[in-house]
């Protein structure tokens, strides 16, 4: 493995944290927060938003205009179903979400879940890390680099490590800061 690859992993990795962050609610209304909604359409599972248009007219509040009207109920059922802990209400020819004020026991819960998100993504940098070192470890024990060589790699294996896991505490500061903002 090279140190551009171990590093390009290491990126996707505080990507993956960052698109889970946009998932968690703030109090103000965000199309994201449907980006894990799969509604089950013609007995697929298919992501709400190649269903859907779907946008924020106001802070409070998400639409959702089905591209297919007879869709309308699925979608419908799927929100319901799903994780957001919202209730759609459908008027026939689109779905509105009212985001509520969030109480402070629900901030506490999505701050909790921003802290496991961003240990996740810890773990893939440090996964990335490891198979790095296992890497440069084998080079070495078949004579391709030096000892030398392998203590540097080591070590700028470990600079990435710590430069990738402080941009994701970085994100989770910032995602527990927008949370916890009345």
């Amino acid at each position: 493995m090279k140190l551009a690859d171990a590093e390009t992993s290491m990126q996707k990795a505080v990507e993956a944290t960052q698109r889970a962050f946009n998932t968690i609610r703030t109090g103000r209304a965000n199309a994201s927060l449907l980006d894990r909604v799969q509604v089950e359409y013609y007995g697929t599972p298919t992501p709400l938003k190649s269903l859907a248009n779907i946008n924020t007219p106001d802070a409070s509040t998400i639409m959702i205009q089905p591209y297919d009207k007879t869709s309308l109920n699925q979608i419908e059922k799927a929100i319901s179903l799903s994780d957001i802990g919202l209730t759609p209400s459908n008027d026939g020819q689109l779905i509105r979400l009212n985001i509520p004020p969030l109480t402070s026991d629900r901030r506490k819960e999505f701050v909790k879940m921003a802290a496991k998100f961003a240990e996740e993504g810890k773990v893939s940098v440090r996964n990335v890390r490891r198979d790095a070192v296992d890497s440069v470890r084998k080079q070495e024990k078949n004579s391709e680099i030096s000892e030398d060589e392998a203590k540097d790699l080591q070590d700028q294996i470990q600079k990435l490590t710590d430069k990738y896991t402080a941009k994701i505490d970085e994100l989770l500061a910032e995602k527990e800061k927008d949370i916890t903002t009345v």
